[in-house]
């Protein structure tokens, strides 16, 4: 998930115990009803708050943490957190179809399918494969006579 908005606080970080630090960010989302978002960066990922200012328009990547706690009455509760693990300037916004380069951009894999491996492609015409020319990567259909229809048990 991510947070969008501008920079309210950059608060210091906080040494809780000789083995965990944490350090707070509050984000003021830009909406009809602005939310003001407090997320926590905890160990290491203090340090990506060094570059950010107040006033700073910024893109959050976040996950919410959950955790059930009994107090000593013997009664439940439950909090909730949300952990910035991740934090950049979003880019202008680019036109539709132009791939979108740093935060969530695919890195690698996840785009067209990637021949490689010196494998020859199953869906090409080369003999042995598909001898289609749609270029969709799957076999044509068969072909269905039309003036057949098949009985079904539809009730329409």
């Amino acid at each position: 998930m991510e947070v969008l908005g501008r920079i309210k606080m950059v608060g210091p970080a906080q040494d809780v115990s000789p083995t965990f630090r944490k350090r707070e960010l509050v984000v003021t989302t830009e909406e009809q009803y602005p939310q003001h978002i407090l997320i926590e960066f905890t160990q290491d990922k203090c340090d990506l708050l060094n570059a950010f200012q107040p006033g700073e328009q910024v893109r959050v990547g976040i996950n919410l943490r959950g955790r059930e706690w009994v107090n000593p009455q013997g009664e439940t509760r439950y909090f909730n957190s949300i952990q910035g693990w991740r934090i950049d300037r979003p880019q202008a916004q680019q036109p539709y179809n132009q791939p979108q380069q740093g935060y969530g951009a695919p890195q690698g894999g996840y785009g067209q399918p990637q021949q490689g491996y010196g494998q020859p492609n199953p869906f090409e015409n080369q003999g042995g494969g598909y001898a289609n020319n749609n270029n969709s990567g799957f076999p044509p259909a068969p072909n269905f006579n039309q003036n057949q229809e098949a009985e079904d048990d539809l009730p329409f």
